[in-house]
């Protein structure tokens, strides 16, 4: 399923300007059904242009498998050097968070990297990860209650970057703390990561902010990070496509689109899309949407961070910049938030 010939070369033909989805008259007989929040954002996003869709999306069960394969490969260095500088230096991120703290993870996926922060941390009393994938996260719940059985953990199926209100704290407990980890920051246009850092500068008013980011570097590297010679970033961006005709009934054909993810320089980011290998037409609850041979869903950003970017994005945010932690080659980075 991987194109090989993927690359920041390929040539992509934007979408007409105020182009209208076509309705075929055998769509037009067709009974527009309900659509799910998924359902809805999908149909809206092919019916914009250029065309794109929520990187939250890529999330189910499925696909958050397939980000924790990502998670292990070669290429993919975000991942084990977030997890090097986690293990070595867990006790000075402890001693910033103090006791009896109370740990929220925004997007939690699989709860590994929170075992770093767990075992180093005095007395931790409560752990709520909070990510959209209901069904993963109960599934890693599980096996992390399984292993700590005198933390209280209370997952919570939800969007984190949508207003939500938290349990009230535990008696007992110390500060409330934010943990954002694997860089997730860059997925968000820069006005929406200021609105999540300041949203979780309200959250956890009094407490602090644990997050992970990654920085601006060689782009060889980066385009090799995801573009792995295994596919599996590819298989990852088609499994939006797969999701869309099994929840939707949509009728994308994964064999005419290909994963294609490139370095934007002037950006300092990452852009993956899904390019249309031909002219096509895909139906989706009634409408039918043309593609032109070259046409993209963009599907994801991930911006990369100087250090001192992130700490001036905290600030404005209403966060107090503390400590950072970067390994050897400061591929990563991961920074103390005081709220």
């Amino acid at each position: 399923m991987r194109n090989p010939s993927s690359s920041s070369s390929l040539s992509f033909v934007p979408a007409k300007d105020g182009r209208k989805p076509h309705v075929s008259s055998q769509a037009a007989a067709a009974v527009a059904t309900p659509l799910s929040e998924f359902g809805r954002e999908m149909q809206a996003g092919l019916a914009r242009s250029p065309r794109s869709i929520s990187p939250k999306f890529f999330y189910d069960a499925a696909g958050s498998q397939l980000f924790d394969r990502i998670c292990e490969l070669p290429e993919y260095y975000p991942t084990r050097t977030e997890l090097r500088i986690l293990g070595e230096c867990a006790s000075e991120i402890a001693g910033q968070i103090g006791p009896n703290a109370e740990i929220v993870e925004f997007g939690a996926g699989s709860l590994t990297k929170v075992r770093l922060l767990l075992d180093a941390l005095e007395t931790p009393k409560r752990y709520l990860p909070i990510d959209i994938s209901g069904e993963h996260l109960e599934a890693a719940a599980e096996r992390l209650k399984a292993d700590y059985p005198d933390l209280a953990i209370q997952p919570i199926a939800a969007d984190y970057t949508m207003p939500l209100v938290l349990p009230a704290p535990m008696a007992g407990s110390g500060r409330r703390v934010g943990f954002f980890p694997g860089s997730t920051i860059g997925n968000f246009e820069p006005d929406e990561a200021l609105a999540f850092l300041q949203l979780a500068a309200r959250m956890l008013r009094g407490g602090g902010l644990l997050i992970g980011v990654d920085l601006v570097k060689d782009p060889a590297r980066l385009h090799a990070a995801y573009n792995d010679a295994q596919g599996v970033t590819a298989e990852f961006n088609l499994n939006l496509l797969r999701r869309a005709n099994a929840e939707l009934d949509a009728g994308f054909d994964l064999d005419g689109f290909s994963h294609a993810a490139f370095y934007n320089a002037p950006h300092r980011r990452i852009e993956m899309h899904l390019v249309s290998r031909r002219a096509q037409s895909v139906c989706l609850n009634g409408q039918e949407f043309a593609f032109e041979e070259g046409e993209t869903i963009h599907t994801e950003y991930s911006h990369k961070f100087t250090v001192e970017g992130l700490r001036a994005l905290a600030v404005r945010a209403g966060f107090r910049a503390g400590a950072v932690w970067t390994d050897p080659e400061r591929l990563f980075s991961v920074h103390w938030l005081a709220a």
